[in-house]
């Protein structure tokens, strides 16, 4: 039995072409089973992901078990999202997860979730990815307080100017509040 907080091996974005869009592999040297030696090098990565991505193509499954990894992926337009985790972990937390990273970006992008605008807003994906997974330690499942957490204040709010004026305002509210204050007692 698993009981280690590290549940993903990797999160992947690749397009409908079979190209890398996004790879975070995970190796934490804090892990109780040891520092992974699967997936280190750039050849054994593309090699998986090719392989993962013949695999799961076509659209129509959530889950896969493929070289000795367990595979949870969602389509979305031209994208695939996937975490990959070890076989013996709890695919329902991977599955979790998964959705929460895909409705907070879903969320972010304003439903425009394609490779396009991925890549625009990549920033703000990789700070979604970070938000539900640290160091193959699953955060967060919830989409929303993921979204809240890396959204972007509006461009168009109005700065507050601190003037003369505006601190004589403060202190002359400040002064007849704790006057009326003072007077009740």
């Amino acid at each position: 039995m698993n009981l280690s907080l590290y549940t993903v091996s990797a999160f992947l974005i690749i397009d409908t072409d079979g190209h890398r869009v996004l790879a975070k592999y995970y190796h934490p040297k804090g892990h109780p089973n040891g520092e992974s030696k699967k997936l280190t090098t750039l050849k054994e990565q593309r090699a998986f992901e090719k392989g993962l991505f013949q695999k799961t193509k076509k659209a129509g499954g959530d889950i896969i078990l493929y070289d000795s990894h367990l595979a949870v992926y969602k389509h979305s337009l031209d994208l695939i999202f996937y975490i990959i985790g070890d076989p013996a972990e709890n695919e329902l937390m991977l599955h979790a997860a998964l959705v929460a990273f895909s409705d907070a970006v879903h969320m972010l992008l304003r439903n425009q979730v394609e490779k396009r605008g991925v890549l625009e807003n990549l920033d703000l994906v990789l700070l979604c990815l970070d938000e539900t997974i640290d160091d193959g330690i699953i955060v967060e499942t919830d989409s929303t307080s993921i979204a809240s957490r890396v959204s972007r204040p509006k461009a168009d709010t109005t700065d507050i100017v601190i003037n003369e004026q505006t601190l004589l305002s403060a202190y002359q509210t400040v002064k007849e509040k704790m006057q009326q204050r003072i007077g009740q007692l």
